[in-house]
């Protein structure tokens, strides 16, 4: 056969600039001429420029390397081959001669769009997906920074099992979590890492197949009808996205042509000690073409919303978890891995400029400037970055006796000293539910009354505060012990009314916050929130005024002690004609599980009577543990 490869694909591959190598790359069936001469087959193409030979085995000859040896392309390191009747559905892997001849143990497809189920790992040859047709104006509003986004982040091993315990099919979760998801208001649900990995404790963090998604539960259209039944429900998708580090598995990318073709050659920058991986060589052009390419596939073929890329942090940073002399400078002698910052930035470009309305979010715990700042600017160009100070800073907090707390007063409002430096989320994610850490009910100190309580009020403030909003699955109903990728959530104990009353209050916060402008609008500008009493440490209650463009101002007011507070005397803002303000939430109501004590439907009268720097105040019942959401009458 000749050549099916043109020039112009191998020379963009080989710049670093081909938007779309998996069009050219991987297993693509293919039929070859017309009529009576035509042939239906795949062509199959494989970088691998250190090779001496490379040759396709699979079901279609065999596993015999001797049959089906590919033809390589000069310079580029490309290898192909058009094979006749192989098929969708064929297993194969390439079998690599090192330069000096070695026989390597055979290699997955990186490109492959299918491979078996775990602990088989032979790549699967698949049907190209269609191009995904561009996020309509619904959908790219839902993904804006003014819109109200609460996000609900599931490991979909177990969420729910099937039959015997088994992992349930695309098509079973299709049927189930998107109207779950979507009946509690969030907006959109992230699934952690669902590109294929070897490894089920590794939660797919640990992924050597970029554009496959994972067999364990179902085929790669499987995965395309979720979305789209995502999206029937007025849900978007997020997938975490791990561009980091990849796993030494013998089967995967490591030492692929007998070199160190994709990881950097030298462990003190190519080889994580942390998870025991390998890093990707981000500053070679082929390496930077795999891996932006599988950031558009995702949104382009499987049609999903946006991408939250994991371990940032460790990207940006060469001496990342090193011990001094255990890491090498970058060219000007700094720390910065300016390879993987100029990948990161490329990567947001092409999808802003391929995908537009989709967006990607940066799991980053260091204070590097402008996350989500735009490229022009300076910045990495993410849409938005978790808030990872936040969320140590409250969880402590609130792992403290009530009693404790006014000594740890400024762990709640430190947060609002930088919140507005970038597009953050607020995110209560699966990092902070395992390993020895508790449930976030678990976390919570007191009797069991008092451990709901604190949850709700707990959560009160998160959906009051400026940011998005993610909650890790289980936790939308108070789970009270850790989670346990093995099984799925214990669904049981939404019959008991504690539990019921922590999703219900989950689910009224969602249709607040997305209601009201004020609690969603100007989450990323100072201009949408103010301080009423930031300093009422004695009292460890804390007060604040949300605002939007349009729309009412929203009073949030928490009160972090079990003691409940009469005559309660709040500042509230003036200038607004309003003569009163009324309960709209109220963490403590009996439907949550409270004790119901609060202001129910009765106006709070605005009165002459100036208190905490303003003109005008109301005098309000402050529930224990609880947090109040307060609007004018």
């Amino acid at each position: 056969m000749p050549p099916l490869i043109s020039d112009e694909d191998l020379y963009y591959l080989g710049e670093g600039t081909h938007l779309r190598p998996f069009e050219v790359l991987g297993a693509h069936p293919m039929t070859l001429g017309e009529g009576a001469q035509a042939v239906t087959g795949v062509r199959f193409a494989v970088w691998a420029p250190n090779a001496s030979r490379v040759s396709v085995v699979g079901d279609f000859n065999a596993w015999d390397g001797r049959q089906h040896v590919m033809h390589c392309r000069g310079s580029s390191g490309v290898w192909e081959i058009f094979i006749p009747h192989a098929a969708p559905g064929h297993h194969y892997k390439y079998e690599i001669h090192t330069r000096d001849g070695q026989l390597l143990p055979l290699k997955s497809d990186p490109y492959a769009r299918a491979a078996q189920v775990r602990p088989d790992n032979a790549s699967v040859v698949a049907e190209a997906l269609p191009l995904a047709r561009r996020l309509p104006e619904a959908r790219s509003a839902a993904n804006h920074r003014h819109a109200p986004i609460a996000v609900y982040e599931v490991h979909v091993g177990s969420w729910r099992r099937g039959p015997e315990g088994r992992f349930a099919t695309w098509d079973e979760l299709a049927d189930t979590l998107p109207a779950y998801a979507a009946s509690l208001g969030f907006t959109h649900v992230e699934l952690l890492p669902i590109t294929e990995h070897p490894f089920d404790g590794s939660w797919g963090y640990q992924t050597l197949g970029l554009y496959a998604p994972t067999a364990r539960f179902g085929p790669p259209e499987g995965f395309a009808r979720f979305v789209q039944a995502c999206h029937a429900h007025g849900l978007g998708v997020l997938v975490d996205w791990v561009p980091a580090h990849f796993p030494t598995d013998a089967h995967g990318l490591a030492q692929f042509d007998g070199t160190a073709l994709y990881e950097y050659a030298d462990p003190r920058e190519g080889f994580h000690r942390d998870w025991n991986t390998l890093i990707y060589n981000f500053g070679r052009h082929e390496v930077r073409n795999f891996l932006v390419g599988s950031a558009l596939y995702w949104l382009e073929r499987q049609g999903v919303d946006g991408l939250r890329v994991d371990a940032v942090a460790s990207m940006l940073y060469r001496d990342y978890s090193r011990d001094d002399g255990q890491w090498l400078p970058n060219a000007h002698g700094g720390r910065e891995n300016l390879e993987a910052i100029s990948l990161l930035r490329r990567v947001n470009e092409v999808v802003g400029a391929q995908c537009p309305g989709s967006f990607t979010v940066a799991e980053e715990s260091t204070a590097f400037p402008g996350v989500s700042a735009p490229t022009y600017a300076g910045g990495l160009g993410f849409h938005f970055k978790w808030n990872m100070g936040w969320m140590n800073d409250t969880l402590r907090y609130m792992q403290e006796d009530p009693l404790h707390r006014r000594w740890h007063h400024d762990k709640m409002t430190f947060g609002l000293v930088y919140a507005f430096s970038e597009n953050f989320m607020l995110a209560l994610s699966h990092d902070e539910v395992v390993h020895g850490k508790r449930s976030l009910l678990g976390r919570m100190p007191g009797d069991a009354w008092q451990r709901f309580a604190n949850l709700r009020a707990y959560y009160g403030f998160m959906w009051g505060h400026p940011g998005k909003k993610l909650l890790f699955m289980g936790q939308e109903f108070g789970q009270p012990t850790e989670w346990n990728h093995d099984d799925a959530l214990p669904w049981h104990l939404l019959h008991d009314p504690a539990h019921q009353g922590v999703q219900h209050l989950v689910r009224d916060l969602n249709h607040l916050m997305r209601r009201e402008p004020a609690l969603h609008q100007w989450d990323s500008e100072s201009a949408g929130f103010e301080w009423i009493d930031a300093q009422d440490r004695e009292s460890s209650v804390f007060s604040w005024v949300r605002r939007a463009e349009a729309g009412p101002p929203v009073i949030v007011v928490s009160n972090m002690t079990p003691v409940p507070r009469h005559g309660f005397r709040l500042g509230v803002p003036h200038g607004l004609e309003v003569t009163a303000w009324r309960e709209v939430l109220n963490t403590d109501a009996a439907h949550y599980g409270g004790s119901n004590l609060g202001n129910g439907g009765q106006p709070l009268i605005v009165q002459p009577v100036p208190w905490h720097g303003r003109a005008q105040s109301i005098e309000l019942l402050l529930p224990p543990l609880a947090t109040l959401f307060l609007m004018p009458a």
